[in-house]
């Protein structure tokens, strides 16, 4: 009776997130812009009173990022580098170069974090430091490594904590934050670094999440929000991807069950019996379409970007790499889910619905210019993103009168 109870509440809160009208919050109207973009026009759909820049297009490989007191925006990357770009954040430098992948970065008082694959590592560093030696590079503490999912995102929360995310290798990998998996098999969630002097350890925060790359905290209430993918083998449209409010202690179900879009179901594809049972899943606050690849996260405070999204979370969606119908080969490209930036829509506290931010990044016949993964707002209220695929480069989206 207990389950039963708790989806019938799980699909009333969804119901509720995917039909609110703008009753909740205003509704968002669009234009065109056209920009240049490798020497070719482009065209986006922005918010009407918006104005969308291509501020560098050479980055190689960006990712994930965070900007340092003083103002400089510190990028992670594929390829090695972590870039810093001083304000106007046109012309790239490199701060330190390193291997094992340094997906992201986050800065507190006197240091700066770097996540890679194998680890979180922390070096000495203040604002407008232009290099960072290598060898003053140290780990601070070991995270599962291996293949699959290899990004890791680091965070430090508005407890000064440090917290980091990690997917698990597959779509049903027997891969858990628990006690009872060994080291290399604790993926899948969040971990949060608990600091006694030199010692260093990971405690689980939320588990059950097969990849999520980006989280942020809500600028209110401090809670955590992570987007989520899902996997890739029940076809093109199931599951949908997730944008899910982390608690302490929090289960998200992933992979032994799966959010529809409207209730929760087994994945038979996970062999293993689930650590926790289906009444403990924290159901999604709000989906984006299946195979949309959610990325980055960050909220837009108060007195940023415009009145009409303040308290609202921002999106990257990088887009499918599978095409409809999946099966052996590849499908018309057109049918790939396209990149964008999405809008979590939020009203007292609470995930309301989703509208489109910036989009136009895919053309008719599949072609794109650009795939979204980090986001942040800057010192001036606008808000930066990364490409990683198509073009290497940094936007940013301002107000008109901002600029």
């Amino acid at each position: 009776m207990r389950i039963i109870i708790r989806q019938f509440l799980n699909c009333l809160l969804l119901c509720l997130v995917t039909t609110a009208t703008g009753a909740a919050t205003d509704l968002l109207a669009y234009e065109e812009q056209s920009l240049s973009v490798n020497g070719t026009r482009q065209v986006a759909r922005v918010p009407k009173g918006f104005r969308l820049e291509l501020l560098t297009d050479k980055l190689d490989g960006p990712r994930l990022m965070a900007f340092a007191d003083n103002g400089d925006l510190v990028i992670g990357s594929k390829s090695g580098r972590v870039y810093r770009l001083p304000p106007p954040y046109t012309s790239p430098e490199v701060l330190v170069s390193l291997d094992d992948y340094p997906h992201s970065v986050a800065i507190r008082q006197g240091e700066i974090f770097i996540a890679r694959t194998h680890g979180v590592y922390r070096a000495p560093y203040q604002p407008g430091q232009k290099q960072i030696a290598p060898a003053s590079v140290k780990l601070l503490a070991r995270l599962p490594g291996g293949d699959g999912h290899s990004s890791r995102t680091v965070g430090v929360g508005p407890d000064g904590r440090v917290y980091v995310s990690l997917g698990i290798q597959g779509n049903c990998s027997d891969q858990y934050l628990g006690d009872r998996y060994s080291f290399d098999d604790r993926r899948g969630g969040i971990f949060v670094l608990h600091q006694e002097g030199s010692q260093a350890r990971w405690e689980v925060f939320g588990s059950g999440l097969r990849n999520p790359v980006g989280f942020a905290w809500h600028p209110q209430t401090h809670v955590m929000y992570a987007s989520n993918n899902g996997p890739d083998h029940l076809g093109y449209e199931q599951p949908p991807e997730y944008f899910s409010r982390i608690t302490p202690g929090s289960f998200h179900g992933m992979p032994w069950f799966q959010h529809d879009g409207k209730q929760l179901k087994h994945d038979g594809c996970a062999t293993s019996k689930s650590p926790r049972p289906l009444a403990d899943v924290a159901p999604p606050v709000a989906t984006f379409p299946a195979r949309n690849a959610p990325m980055g996260v960050t909220f837009v405070p108060k007195g940023a970007l415009s009145k009409a999204l303040e308290l609202d979370a921002v999106v990257a969606l990088r887009g499918s790499w599978g095409t409809q119908p999946t099966g052996g080969s590849f499908g018309n490209p057109a049918t790939r889910r396209p990149p964008k930036l999405v809008v979590v829509r939020f009203k007292d506290g609470g995930a309301v619905r989703v509208d489109d931010l910036v989009t136009g990044f895919q053309l008719a016949d599949g072609d794109r210019w650009a795939r979204p993964v980090g986001v942040a707002i800057g010192p001036d209220g606008a808000l930066y993103f990364t490409s990683d695929s198509e073009i290497n480069g940094l936007f940013r989206l301002l107000a008109k009168q901002a600029e």
